[in-house]
């Protein structure tokens, strides 16, 4: 007995349980044989007891450590389980009114807590500065808290151009860029790092060719086949919606924290059909989340950068107005989608603010689906060949 009391009084003055007494007493006498060879004998009591007592008082160090580390940050952990972006700083590409998933995803990224920058298409920066000033957008920018979202600055950006070299000249004495400067990929990324540092989450909210976009600005329908479109079209659609997103990555990158995120926007055409949708949006799209899974891989290993995909549902947007096919989407996912219930540009925005967050950080390279469930349907179930079929129905 008077052997073991030594090791029981060890024991019962320590943080350690008895199975982790076990597994450790093990751990040593297995590593003792390791280091000194196997015609080793097994360590005495009072041996075991030593090496027990250092080991406890190792752990209990490092709980105290871990836990004065953590009372002596400034940012007190909020209760729960939320989604908490304080502290951090968020620039959303491509916003120019208040009724897109760009505005959205910036509210719900705000209502986090993170810091907003935006870059607008430089023909429309006026009148989405004059909107804000003039108080327009205010009901729409009412946070969960009741505040208001604050953009700490807009950048005029067309993300058509890399540099100031690519800018053809009749769009350098374009009118529309008048009074603009610094607008390119390159030249908004240098003006960002001038003014504010760094950031840590890069928004892609962008789509359209320049001259798609122009006659969005008319009001007039985009829509042609891809049969009926120019290569000339095709290739802006394609420079516009995808490469647009790689061309950002690369020259925002080198301000991004580590741990950073990037949240591009798809949709459900880059891998189905849908008559009458913009040709070589499809192609985009289809380009845009191949891109997403190898700048994920790209990204993560040189920068340690998520980089993630909103593939979202139909929504009734200034540029999908334009479509002219919108409102017949909304009704085929309403008639057809799991939940039967209106889509919010709101849960878009939403899923951003997971996916940018350190509850995402094991999530990268992957397309996440917010479109109330419309991507698993594989017929539509408001079809007349399914009329004689009881399906359930939320809306009845």
């Amino acid at each position: 007995m008077t052997t073991t009391t030594p090791l029981i009084m060890q024991i019962a003055s320590s943080t350690i349980s008895f199975p982790q007494v076990f597994k450790l007493s093990t751990t040593i006498f297995s590593s003792d044989i390791k280091s000194k060879g196997v015609s080793s004998t097994p360590l005495s009591f009072s041996s075991l007891t030593q090496r027990i007592t250092s080991t406890s008082t190792s752990l209990r160090s490092r709980m105290m450590i871990t836990k004065a580390m953590s009372d002596s940050s400034d940012i007190k952990p909020l209760p729960g389980l939320p989604i908490d972006l304080r502290g951090k700083r968020a620039f959303i590409a491509g916003v120019a009114d208040d009724d897109g998933y760009g505005w959205a995803i910036a509210k719900s990224l705000a209502s986090a807590g993170a810091e907003i920058l935006v870059g607008t298409w430089v023909p429309a920066l006026n009148i989405f500065e004059t909107s804000l000033q003039r108080g327009k957008f205010d009901e729409s920018r009412v946070l969960r808290d009741g505040s208001l979202m604050n953009i700490s600055k807009v950048y005029p950006l067309d993300a058509v151009y890399d540099t100031p070299e690519d800018v053809p000249q009749d769009v350098k004495s374009n009118r529309r860029y008048a009074g603009s400067s610094k607008w390119t990929v390159k030249e908004v990324a240098e003006s960002v790092k001038e003014d504010f540092g760094s950031i840590d989450i890069l928004v892609h909210s962008l789509a359209n060719g320049s001259e798609q976009k122009i006659l969005i600005e008319q009001g007039m329908q985009v829509s042609k086949p891809l049969l009926e479109i120019s290569r000339h079209a095709y290739l802006a659609t394609v420079s516009s919606s995808s490469y647009s997103f790689v061309s950002l990555l690369k020259h925002f990158v080198p301000l991004m924290n580590p741990g950073g995120a990037t949240i591009s926007l798809t949709a459900g055409s880059s891998q189905r059909v849908l008559p009458g949708y913009v040709g070589g949006m499809s192609s985009a799209k289809a380009a845009l989340e191949s891109d997403t899974k190898v700048l994920a891989f790209e990204a993560g290993r040189r920068h340690k950068i998520r980089v993630n995909a909103i593939s979202a549902g139909p929504l009734r947007s200034r540029a999908a107005k334009a479509t002219g096919i919108i409102d017949m989407l909304i009704d085929y996912s309403l008639a057809n989608a799991p939940l039967q219930k209106e889509f919010l540009a709101e849960e878009v925005g939403n899923a951003a603010a997971f996916l940018a967050s350190p509850l995402a950080s094991a999530i990268t390279g992957t397309v996440l689906y917010v479109d109330n469930g419309m991507n698993a349907m594989g017929v539509a179930v408001d079809s007349p060949a399914f009329k004689d079929m009881s399906t359930p129905n939320n809306n009845k």
